[in-house]
């Protein structure tokens, strides 16, 4: 028999280490490493197989079997991310902040998936059965045929599922599930990685969807070890801010559609309600401008969001000055203050600023450079923009605006909420009857479109 052995596993990254050592060098956390009984392994030594196992069956890559149709859940916006529905054997991972409505959601699509006929097996490991039963009732799903039932034993949930031949299956949360065979407490790394391993198996096998949650870091990751996320087909976070009514639901992996598109949700007193036009969430519905305010018209997939992008600009009072950012990349806001700076002479060096996307979306597309450097130009002259312009281009550092993909459809989505002008770079087209161009070539051009009038670069635009 094999002497049994310990390693410690990081419980942040997965990371394997021989002893304890307070920190964990893969990932720099401390406190983290826990001891997991593993079997020695003989170098050069294998187990007998008990049996003679047949050869591999090899196919053609064209196939011949017929793609099966995807699983509906009756929620538009989280079959758009999924990439047009669920997809039969399929595992998809869930992640997201305490509270931001994770179960809701998936409460809500397993409602949609069983009364269209499909059967929906709802385990969960962290509320009880009268405490999902309540949420049902307070979602309006009740009357949804879904089976329910709160476990935490993997063989004891496996065993159920083979004998209910579910159509899709949710987990809430992976976290939770634990398997008699692994010696670690629930919600370890050892844990995490063999319970959805059985799981994405088991889905494989029996043809069900399967629809994983899995809890998040203090920075935003999915808790567990790396190899779930390469388990699962598809990896999905929902996001938003708690304060905020807003939820984004964004693909951060699919096998089986793209992932840059985004689902937008309000949530209200019955729950999470869909948003087919979430621009005009996103935009002061007043319609006035302040100044240091500017709208961005970007494409988050196949999808068009305009959303307003807010910058101040106030003299730094403690030494030296702040930088504060929500929404954006801080590195890619440093870079255009560097820009502004050395093209156009602009002093933000004595000032503290600050900088958010309106309504809790995250931009990620390079495309809202133009729209920051031309909110931060108005927040420092303190002159509003026209509350009818939008604006999308990429700043480079040599200061010239380069073109973004998608024109037409930016500026159909403006022209539909009203907007008469956009600023763009060059080869942007010649807009339309609705909507009409105004080429930006440069940086300094638009520092010199926006600024007041015999002002240029004195007075209020130096620091």
């Amino acid at each position: 028999m094999a002497k049994p052995d310990t390693v410690f596993t990081c419980q942040a990254c997965g990371a394997i280490h021989p002893k304890w050592t307070g920190k964990c060098d893969a990932c720099g956390e401390w406190n983290t490493l826990v001891e997991e009984t593993v079997r020695a392994v003989v170098p050069g030594a294998m187990a007998a197989p008990k049996q003679k196992s047949k050869a591999v069956a090899f196919v053609d890559l064209a196939g011949e079997a017929e793609p099966q149709p995807r699983l509906s859940t009756g929620i538009s916006e989280l079959d758009r991310v999924c990439g047009g529905g669920l997809v039969p054997a399929s595992a998809l991972l869930v992640g997201g902040d305490p509270g931001i409505g994770k179960s809701t959601l998936l409460l809500q699509a397993a409602a949609g998936v069983a009364k269209a006929g499909g059967v929906v097996a709802y385990v969960t490991g962290e509320e009880a059965e009268a405490q999902i039963q309540s949420r049902a009732r307070r979602l309006g799903v009740a009357d949804a045929p879904v089976r329910l039932a709160a476990e935490t034993d993997l063989r004891k949930i496996l065993d159920g599922l083979k004998s209910l031949k579910p159509d899709l299956v949710i987990v809430d949360s992976i976290q939770t599930v634990w398997a008699d065979g692994i010696d670690a407490a629930p919600g370890t790394v050892a844990q995490v990685r063999a319970c959805a391993h059985e799981l994405v198996r088991f889905a494989k096998r029996s043809g069900a969807a399967m629809l994983l949650v899995g809890h998040v870091t203090k920075d935003g990751q999915i808790a567990g070890p790396r190899v779930v996320e390469h388990l699962v087909d598809a990896v999905i976070y929902f996001e938003g801010e708690r304060g905020m009514p807003f939820r984004i639901l964004r693909a951060v992996k699919n096998r089986f559609g793209p992932t840059d598109e985004i689902g937008v949700f309000e949530m209200v007193e019955a729950g999470l309600q869909e948003t087919p036009n979430p621009s005009a969430l996103f935009l002061n519905a007043s319609g006035e401008r302040a100044s240091g305010a500017a709208v961005f018209a970007g494409v988050e997939g196949s999808r068009p969001v305009l959303v307003e992008i807010q910058a101040l600009a106030a003299p730094a009072q403690y030494g030296a000055a702040r930088r504060a950012v929500v929404g954006w990349d801080s590195s890619r806001l440093a870079m255009i203050l560097a820009v502004l700076e050395t093209r156009c002479g602009l002093g933000f060096g004595g000032r503290d600023v600050y900088l958010s996307v309106a309504g809790g979306l995250r931009i990620t597309e390079p495309a809202a450079d133009l729209a920051v450097a031309a909110a931060l130009i108005s927040a420092l002259a303190d002159e509003p923009l026209p509350k009818d312009c939008v604006a999308f281009g990429e700043v480079a550092l040599s200061g010239e605006i380069r073109p973004a993909g998608r024109t037409d459809l930016r500026l159909k989505e403006a022209s539909k909420l009203g907007f008469k002008a956009a600023l763009a770079p060059p080869q942007s087209g010649k807009g339309s009857n609705a909507v009409r161009i105004r080429e930006i070539a440069r940086i300094g051009d638009l520092a010199a479109l926006l600024a007041p009038s015999n002002e240029g670069r004195d007075g209020r635009w130096k620091a």
